[in-house]
């Protein structure tokens, strides 16, 4: 029988061993770090040289210059007319799902006048230019260009620079495809902290970005974090993770299934499910082991059922809601009669997955919703990638004359108890009675 953790919330030691499993070191490698921090240092200070150099030695592809490692829009193109009918449709209905989902997401700028003429507002502005890194070789995820890309072109991003790896020069046609169907603007066949170096620096070949958002491995991951400032990122996301609560009345197999579903992507991934039966764990139990011998990915799912996954015996489904809060997923199953009604008590998850037939899955590919989730429990504090993150706003002050005079005196006697005359001052000079000013 495949090895997986059995707790219930009866234990006495229950919620330390619940902490234990959920916990996830994100500590960088030193040894990764310091590597990155070289490939960023000298992408910093000799630009295409060093691309060209580090994507000789880690990807075995050379060319004189780093131009010609960008991919012409024709052959993004013949990539997408070359699909076999079926994975075209089914990408372009993809794109166009998570195209419509997020429409709905675009903000406007909005203003309002006082009544004494002071018009104050926000103006949204999208970004001038942006970076996407896409994972190549044998992680190849096109269903990962549409979402990055598509909330981008959606919010009216300028300019969309994707670089993605090919190893020894293997180009994945669907990425490629999926790059043209989302209207990706440029592609660089380029990966690693050299890329995400050169879309945060800019070389002699490849404009600075504002932002790069994508998913990657350590080295990626790592060179994100120390170009965040210079430029935004996305976040540094964690391994992938799914929590399903269930009632007891699906079928096994499903839950099963489900639960391999992200622990298929890595030995790090997680997969937990909370149910009131007993017997329905039971159940579940027996259908892991009787599926995973089927699944192509089974020593890697059962690496992560083994080492962070558990099937937790609750006493009801208010129960599972509480921990499904205290855990904050990524991904969030309620696999229950009532979805609607359970969700309302959820504060913290990523995406959330309403009833029996809505399958993680669904969400990763097709959908609509992003598949850009917070992990490592920072459902807490953030969101699923979105339009937003594509949108930068400012701030509109109008002042009127005559609302210059309340406000300024406002400022002024803020001002002098912070002792700031320059600012009091500035104010003062605004009022129409010269008594008023210092």
């Amino acid at each position: 029988m495949a090895e997986i953790a059995c707790l219930s919330t009866r234990d006495a030691d229950f919620s330390a061993r619940l902490a234990r499993l959920t916990a996830f070191d994100a500590t960088q490698d030193e040894s990764v770090d310091a590597a990155v921090a070289d490939i960023l240092a000298a992408v910093k200070s000799r630009g295409d040289a060093a691309v060209l150099e580090y994507t000789a030695r880690f990807d075995g592809v050379t060319a004189a210059a780093l131009a010609e490692l960008e991919l012409p829009r024709a052959a993004l193109a013949r990539a997408r007319d070359a699909l076999p009918a079926a994975q075209r449709a089914a990408l372009e209905q993809a794109a166009l799902r998570v195209r419509s989902y997020h429409e709905k997401q675009l903000a406007q700028s909005w203003q309002y006048t006082e009544a004494d003429g002071t018009v104050l507002g926000q103006k949204l502005t999208p970004l001038d230019r942006v970076g996407l890194y896409v994972p190549g070789g044998k992680a190849a995820y096109p269903s990962s260009v549409l979402m990055n890309a598509l909330p981008a072109k959606v919010a009216g991003v300028g300019e969309l620079v994707m670089v993605v790896p090919t190893p020894r020069g293997e180009k994945n046609q669907l990425v490629m495809a999926a790059a043209a169907i989302a209207g990706v603007d440029r592609v660089y066949t380029i990966g690693g902290a050299q890329a995400v170096g050169a879309l945060a620096y800019g070389t002699q070949t490849i404009a600075q970005v504002d932002k790069i958002v994508g998913p990657g491995n350590a080295y990626v991951a790592a060179a994100k974090r120390r170009v965040f400032g210079v430029v935004g990122i996305d976040m540094v996301a964690g391994p992938s993770e799914i929590l399903v609560i269930c009632d007891g009345k699906t079928d096994p197999d499903w839950i099963a299934m489900d639960l391999f579903s992200q622990a298929e992507h890595d030995e790090l991934a997680q997969s937990i499910l909370l149910a009131p039966d007993a017997g329905f764990i039971d159940a579940v139990q027996a259908s892991i082991a009787k599926l995973l011998p089927q699944m192509p990915r089974r020593e890697t799912i059962a690496t992560a059922l083994r080492t962070r996954g558990a099937l937790i015996l609750v006493r009801d489904l208010d129960e599972a809601a509480q921990i499904a809060n205290r855990i904050a997923p990524e991904h969030l199953e309620l696999s229950v009669e009532e979805p609607l009604a359970l969700a309302q008590k959820i504060r913290h998850a990523g995406a959330i997955f309403l009833g029996r037939q809505t399958c993680e899955a669904l969400g990763d590919y097709c959908a609509g919703p992003n598949h850009v989730l917070p992990t490592s429990r920072s459902a807490r504090y953030s969101s699923p990638l979105g339009v937003y993150d594509f949108q930068k706003r400012s701030s509109l002050i109008m002042v009127s004359a005559d609302g210059a005079q309340t406000l300024g005196k406002v400022a002024m006697t803020l001002a002098e108890g912070e002792g700031l005359q320059a600012h009091a001052r500035s104010a003062a000079y605004r009022l129409r009675d010269p008594k008023g000013s210092l």
